[in-house]
């Protein structure tokens, strides 16, 4: 391939970036800018907050939501496969093979390592800590 084949890739980049800067510095320019306390105050679902939130998100919810992103960009590539399927021949079935296993060994270790475990007395890691006289049965 030669430069010229990507020009007109460079030249959608520079409109897009370009609409998007203009837009930007349009919009600033027009719109009307009169802030209020109501209008700086956080939105949280029409709840007006009376007071600070006294807990924070656990980490397990971001753990899971990255795991989320990650199995399900994971699973686009699959789609992407399945649709030129036929052209890869057998190294492309190769490929999806390794990358499968690749896929099924880290979604072992994370089951392994509890990241999809929610139920935390039941972590035998936590019992020894938290409450290590309690039976498995007592603590689930």
């Amino acid at each position: 391939m030669e430069f010229a084949d990507y020009l007109p890739i460079a030249l959608m980049t520079i409109l897009g970036i370009g609409f998007a800067g203009l837009s930007m510095f349009v919009s600033k320019k027009l719109a009307p800018h009169n802030p209020t306390p109501e209008k700086l105050a956080p939105y949280e679902c029409g709840i007006v907050p009376l007071q600070d939130p006294v807990h924070r998100f656990p980490v397990k919810f971001y753990l899971v939501a990255m795991l989320f992103v990650i199995f399900d960009v994971e699973i686009i590539f699959l789609f992407v496969w399945a649709v030129r399927m036929e052209q890869f021949g057998w190294a492309g079935i190769g490929a999806v093979v390794l990358f499968m296993l690749m896929l099924i060994e880290t979604l072992a270790y994370v089951w392994k390592r509890g990241a999809l475990d929610w139920n935390v007395a039941r972590r035998a890691r936590y019992r020894q800590v938290v409450a290590p006289d309690v039976p498995l049965e007592e603590a689930a």
